[in-house]
């Protein structure tokens, strides 16, 4: 059964071969999820589902900077900024 699973899908695994840049394991969205992992508890008090989700949409633009190399705090710091005005 797991030699058919991955029989079937022999592109996807060995995708990696043709293209440097992907990486063999799954490290780089563990550690990005980790901090969610971390929060767990937390977010059960967002308050309502409308407070969770407005909470999911932020955790995932910080955490998009995070991965571009943007400082999350000043790309926010200016994006406030011109909402203001």
């Amino acid at each position: 059964k797991a030699m058919d699973h991955m029989l079937t899908r022999w592109d996807g695994f060995t995708r990696f071969l043709g293209d440097g840049r992907l990486c063999l394991t799954n490290n780089t969205a563990e550690r990005g999820l980790r901090g969610i992992a971390l929060g767990r508890k937390a977010w059960l008090f967002c308050g309502s589902d409308r407070g969770g989700q407005r909470a999911a949409i932020m955790y995932g633009l910080i955490t998009t900077a995070t991965l571009n190399d943007v400082d999350p705090q000043a790309w926010l710091a200016d994006v406030l900024a011109r909402i203001n005005d």
